[in-house]
């Protein structure tokens, strides 16, 4: 498996497949149907300070090669991901885990990544900036580059591992947002978040998510995804984790080409709940046909 390897943030995988938080739960149902150990690692369920119901329903809408989910960071709460998730996931995976941290406020991640730094399982903190600023408005962190700087440096003196930290694809510019959190210590950067949908239902003539709108994902992304990971990767000097729409082992090489170190997987997960382990079982095969020798040769390789 020598020629999977990749190194993301100082710690080795063993291949670059990561399934992507909100498509992989913690770890443990999925093991239930193969080896999840096969995975180089899986980003958990987006985590919070506190309890979240979520949104209400219906929160989930089926669009063409894609969906568009409005589910609202339901989860139980950093404390109780501490005491009862994580110790689940202990009895079936036993690499690090990549710990995905969402909140409102300044104050809400710093907390939460730092109680997540003190998991011995948690291996990299993904710090999700698409959350809205309870503080400033209501505009999500991600969308301004002072925003997300301020929840990169605040995350970075509280912990010790390494913060990627991942971006929305709703802004107008989103080299200068990755170059701020490069220069406000993040160790990577993780991109795209899902993109913003929305559908209609035509006999009631309302929108179908109670939400209204909601975050738009799947295979019909994946073009803009692959765009904005080579506009970031090239732009910055830590590594990028691609994602966006990726279904196949030759998605994955075109990410790393485009500058991705590590790939994530997302809705496909939603459909095919093996997809991540038949996609590294793949890889070898799409690797040969294209004269690939290992993985960390492509990474940025993009002519």
């Amino acid at each position: 498996m020598g020629r999977l390897n990749v190194d993301l943030c100082g710690l080795p995988l063993d291949n670059p497949i990561i399934p992507a938080s909100g498509t992989f739960g913690y770890g443990y149902e999925f093991a239930e149907l193969y080896d999840i150990n096969v995975l180089g690692t899986f980003s958990f369920k987006g985590t919070t300070k506190d309890p979240r119901f979520g949104n209400p329903t219906p929160r989930i809408a089926e669009c063409t090669a894609g969906m568009i989910n409005a589910v609202g960071l339901q989860n139980p709460g950093v404390e109780k991901v501490i005491s009862e998730e994580l110790p689940k996931l202990s009895t079936c995976f036993n690499k690090k885990v990549m710990a995905n941290v969402s909140g409102f406020s300044i104050d809400d991640y710093a907390y939460t990544c730092e109680k997540l730094d003190a998991c011995d399982q948690v291996g990299w903190l993904e710090v999700n900036v698409s959350c809205p600023n309870v503080h400033g408005g209501g505009m999500s962190f991600g969308t301004s580059p002072e925003a997300a700087a301020e929840v990169t440096a605040a995350v970075k003196k509280v912990t010790t591992k390494p913060i990627i930290i991942k971006l929305s694809p709703n802004v107008t510019d989103i080299v200068s947002i990755a170059k701020a959190c490069e220069a406000a210590g993040a160790d990577g950067i993780s991109l795209i978040n899902t993109l913003l949908g929305m559908r209609i239902d035509l006999r009631t003539k309302k929108p179908i998510i109670a939400n209204k709108m909601g975050g738009f994902s799947g295979s019909a992304i994946f073009p803009v995804a692959v765009r904005m990971v080579y506009q970031v990767a090239h732009a910055v000097n830590i590594p990028v984790v691609g994602m966006g729409g990726v279904t196949t082992a030759e998605d994955v090489i075109e990410m790393m080409i485009a500058g991705a170190t590590a790939v994530e997987i997302g809705a496909a997960n939603l459909i095919d709940p093996y997809i991540c382990r038949d996609i590294i079982n793949e890889l070898p095969r799409v690797m040969d046909k294209y004269g690939i020798s290992d993985l960390k040769s492509i990474i940025g390789g993009v002519q």
